[in-house]
Protein backbone atom coordinates (compact mmCIF):
# COMPACT_ATOMS: atom_id res chain seq x y z
CA UNK A 1 0.00 0.00 0.00
CA UNK A 2 1.55 3.43 -0.74
CA UNK A 3 2.34 5.69 1.90
CA UNK A 4 0.10 9.15 2.81
CA UNK A 5 2.99 11.12 0.97
CA UNK A 6 3.11 8.88 -2.02
CA UNK A 7 -0.42 9.46 -2.14
CA UNK A 8 0.20 13.17 -1.92
CA UNK A 9 2.34 13.02 -4.52
CA UNK A 10 0.41 11.15 -6.90
CA UNK A 11 -2.22 14.04 -5.62
CA UNK A 12 -4.61 11.60 -4.35
CA UNK A 13 -4.61 13.40 -1.49
CA UNK A 14 -4.53 17.16 -1.09
CA UNK A 15 -1.56 19.37 0.08
CA UNK A 16 0.01 23.06 0.16
CA UNK A 17 2.78 21.88 -2.00
CA UNK A 18 5.53 24.58 -1.90
CA UNK A 19 7.69 23.07 -4.43
CA UNK A 20 8.67 20.11 -6.49
CA UNK A 21 10.97 18.74 -9.10
CA UNK A 22 11.03 15.34 -11.07
CA UNK A 23 12.41 13.58 -7.77
CA UNK A 24 11.56 15.34 -5.13
CA UNK A 25 8.55 17.67 -3.23
CA UNK A 26 8.13 19.97 -0.58
CA UNK A 27 4.56 20.43 1.20
CA UNK A 28 3.32 21.86 4.27
CA UNK A 29 2.86 19.94 7.36
CA UNK A 30 -0.99 19.62 8.10
CA UNK A 31 -0.01 18.89 11.80
CA UNK A 32 2.88 21.31 12.60
CA UNK A 33 4.91 22.22 14.93
CA UNK A 34 4.59 25.90 14.21
CA UNK A 35 3.71 27.97 11.36
CA UNK A 36 5.11 27.70 8.13
CA UNK A 37 6.35 23.89 9.09
CA UNK A 38 7.47 21.95 5.82
CA UNK A 39 7.79 18.47 4.70
CA UNK A 40 10.59 17.70 1.90
CA UNK A 41 10.28 14.25 0.47
CA UNK A 42 11.73 12.08 -2.59
CA UNK A 43 9.25 11.04 -4.69
CA UNK A 44 10.65 7.37 -5.00
CA UNK A 45 8.88 5.63 -1.77
CA UNK A 46 11.86 4.66 0.37
CA UNK A 47 11.11 4.17 4.34
CA UNK A 48 14.45 5.05 6.04
CA UNK A 49 16.81 7.93 4.95
CA UNK A 50 20.20 5.68 5.28
CA UNK A 51 18.69 2.98 3.27
CA UNK A 52 19.07 5.41 0.15
CA UNK A 53 21.74 5.50 -2.39
CA UNK A 54 24.23 8.52 -2.00
CA UNK A 55 23.46 10.58 -4.76
CA UNK A 56 19.86 10.58 -3.91
CA UNK A 57 20.38 11.52 -0.62
CA UNK A 58 22.62 14.40 -1.46
CA UNK A 59 19.95 15.82 -3.93
CA UNK A 60 17.30 15.61 -1.56
CA UNK A 61 19.28 17.53 0.91
CA UNK A 62 20.09 19.98 -1.71
CA UNK A 63 16.33 20.44 -3.02
CA UNK A 64 15.43 20.79 0.90
CA UNK A 65 18.42 23.71 0.86
CA UNK A 66 16.70 25.41 -1.60
CA UNK A 67 13.32 25.03 0.13
CA UNK A 68 14.97 26.31 3.31
CA UNK A 69 16.22 29.33 1.72
CA UNK A 70 12.78 30.33 0.49
CA UNK A 71 11.58 29.84 3.65
CA UNK A 72 14.03 31.60 5.55
CA UNK A 73 13.28 34.90 3.39
CA UNK A 74 9.25 34.69 3.50
CA UNK A 75 8.88 33.48 7.43
CA UNK A 76 9.23 35.47 10.33
CA UNK A 77 12.18 33.73 11.63
CA UNK A 78 15.82 33.42 12.81
CA UNK A 79 16.55 30.00 11.10
CA UNK A 80 15.16 27.48 9.57
CA UNK A 81 15.90 23.76 11.60
CA UNK A 82 16.03 20.50 10.23
CA UNK A 83 15.11 17.53 11.47
CA UNK A 84 14.62 13.62 10.28
CA UNK A 85 12.49 11.00 12.71
CA UNK A 86 11.20 9.41 10.13
CA UNK A 87 8.95 6.95 12.99
CA UNK A 88 5.49 7.63 12.11
CA UNK A 89 5.06 7.98 8.08
CA UNK A 90 7.09 5.08 6.51
CA UNK A 91 8.34 7.72 3.36
CA UNK A 92 12.00 9.24 3.32
CA UNK A 93 10.91 12.90 4.37
CA UNK A 94 12.60 15.82 6.25
CA UNK A 95 11.21 18.03 8.19
CA UNK A 96 12.10 21.75 7.23
CA UNK A 97 11.22 24.05 10.76
CA UNK A 98 10.90 27.97 10.96
CA UNK A 99 12.73 28.63 14.17
CA UNK A 100 12.51 30.79 16.89
CA UNK A 101 13.58 29.29 19.75
CA UNK A 102 15.05 25.72 20.25
CA UNK A 103 11.17 24.71 21.60
CA UNK A 104 9.88 25.30 18.15
CA UNK A 105 11.38 21.78 17.25
CA UNK A 106 10.35 20.03 19.89
CA UNK A 107 8.60 16.95 18.42
CA UNK A 108 6.93 15.83 22.20
CA UNK A 109 5.34 19.53 22.35
CA UNK A 110 1.36 19.44 20.94
CA UNK A 111 1.06 20.42 17.30
CA UNK A 112 -1.06 23.02 15.60
CA UNK A 113 -4.27 22.88 14.32
CA UNK A 114 -4.24 24.95 11.37
CA UNK A 115 -7.29 25.53 9.16
CA UNK A 116 -7.30 25.01 5.44
CA UNK A 117 -7.26 28.84 4.73
CA UNK A 118 -4.51 29.61 7.23
CA UNK A 119 -2.65 26.87 5.40
CA UNK A 120 -2.88 28.53 1.95
CA UNK A 121 -2.49 31.92 3.41
CA UNK A 122 1.15 30.40 5.02
CA UNK A 123 1.85 28.18 1.40
CA UNK A 124 1.40 31.36 -0.96
CA UNK A 125 3.33 33.39 1.24
CA UNK A 126 6.29 30.92 0.75
CA UNK A 127 5.39 29.82 -3.17
CA UNK A 128 5.95 33.77 -3.48
CA UNK A 129 9.76 33.60 -2.97
CA UNK A 130 10.43 31.28 -5.62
Amino acid sequence: MASLFSRIISRELPAQIIAEDENHMAFLDIMPLVKGHVLVVPKKEISYIFDMDAESLSQLHVFAQGVAKVMDKTLSCTRIGMAVIGLEVPHVHIHLVPLRSVQDINFSKPKLSLSPEELAEIAETIRKGF
